[in-house]
């Protein structure tokens, strides 16, 4: 066999064997950073949990999350074994202040609406599909209970003619598109 062509096999080899190597290594990195855990030693898990070794077993770890609040996880949880200092910077803040855990989280979303001095209840918008000049169904926009002078010249059942009038040339052009 020509040596040429056995070239593209030995380089996928040399990678896997690279590849293995590498991950046996961080393997080996993980199980002694394992081994240095020790009852009070701080952690971190692989989901973010920040808390204290208080006992180890064969194969899971039981931690302190705070004061009487015991939680059990398997060894391989554990993403990273915090120098002491780290992990009172971590836990306690940059400069030993503690977090602030009196926030107070509504049960419901009322507090998420706005108050009733912000905005007036009588308010609504206007949701009418508008015409080719901007209009809002002929009514240029207005609210229902505003008055000008335009509304006051002619009589309240005008405005209903006027509606229906639109809607009428509205569902004309509907059957108008539809039928091409």
């Amino acid at each position: 066999m020509d040596p040429i062509a056995l070239l593209p096999f030995i380089v996928i080899i040399g990678a896997m064997f690279l590849m293995t190597r590498s991950a046996k290594k961080k393997q080996r990195q993980a199980a002694e950073m394992r081994d240095q855990m020790q009852p009070g030693t701080g952690i971190r898990t692989i989901g973010g949990m920040y808390a204290v070794v208080k006992e180890i077993r064969e194969d899971s770890v039981l931690v302190e999350i705070e004061p009487g609040t015991h939680a059990l996880f398997a060894k391989n949880a554990i993403g990273a074994v915090l120098s002491d200092e780290e992990f009172d910077r971590i836990t306690n803040g940059p400069e030993g202040e503690e977090f602030d855990v009196d926030t107070v989280v509504p049960d419901d979303a009322s507090s998420l609406t706005r108050d009733e001095d912000d905005a007036s209840s009588d308010a609504k918008p206007d949701l009418r599909k508008k015409d080719a000049d901007g209009d809002a169904a002929g009514e240029a926009g207005k609210q229902e209970g505003e008055e000008s002078a335009d509304a006051s010249d002619e009589p309240k059942g005008a405005d209903a003619a006027k509606a229906d009038t639109a809607e009428a040339e509205d569902a004309k052009r509907d059957e108008d598109a539809d039928s091409k």
